[in-house]
């Protein structure tokens, strides 16, 4: 069996700012550092045997957060990057709103209908992240491996595992920063049995910052 722990990089500053990050980049925050840690405490006790992360630096932080000391070897890799958001990126929700709000109304509500501002679809994400997670299931089997993604990036993954409508892009738990989603891989089937979990969090941390 091949087993895939998948998850969404720490807090960052531009989250809290609520600004779009997309290939845009920005760091994580004190918490996110923290979210990172947590993960890691969690799966201290796990084989890992590659940890494969989006070549963004939040990506990578998260991802040599999550290893600590353990001589895991970190993989960037440019197919697991966030969606390309085109105009968006660096921008803020009230600033794409007043510019684009039909488009941004159809980003989070009717996913099979946005149209990118010079950026991707929901459709090509699905696409490039789901022909990564054959390669790397491909090349790694009867392996552990972790997998340090995106929000977006992430649900697409989902979607495509799941084969799902396009328009049920953001069905199911909310991707928080650092949950938990665990993929199994057997010779006939794929399955997800942990998904969007934080049980990870301590709460008393989070709310003191």
């Amino acid at each position: 069996m091949t087993r895939l722990y998948i998850t969404r990089h720490g807090q960052t500053e531009w989250n809290v700012e609520g600004r779009f990050q997309g290939r845009a980049d920005s760091k994580l925050t004190p918490l996110g550092e923290s979210q990172a840690l947590w993960l890691g405490e969690r799966l201290k006790d796990e084989r890992i045997d590659v940890i494969i992360s989006s070549s963004s630096g939040r990506t990578i932080t998260t991802s040599e957060k999550i290893r600590g000391e353990r001589g895991i070897r970190i993989i960037p890799n440019d197919n697991l990057r966030e969606i390309y958001l085109g105009r968006w990126e660096g921008m803020l929700n009230t600033e794409v709103e007043k510019l684009w709000s039909e488009e941004l109304k159809n980003f989070w509500n009717f996913p099979h209908l946005y149209k990118p501002i010079g950026g991707e679809s929901f459709s090509q994400v699905i696409d490039r992240v789901g022909q990564e997670i054959e390669r790397i299931i491909a090349m790694n089997k009867n392996k552990n491996i972790l997998i340090v993604t995106h929000a977006v990036a992430l649900k697409g993954i989902i979607a495509y595992i799941e084969n799902k409508d396009l328009k049920d892009f953001w069905r199911g738990p909310f991707m928080y920063p650092t949950c938990l989603n665990i993929l199994e891989v057997n010779k006939d089937s794929r399955k997800f049995i942990l998904m969007g979990d934080t049980s990870h969090y301590k709460a008393e941390e989070e709310e003191a910052m």
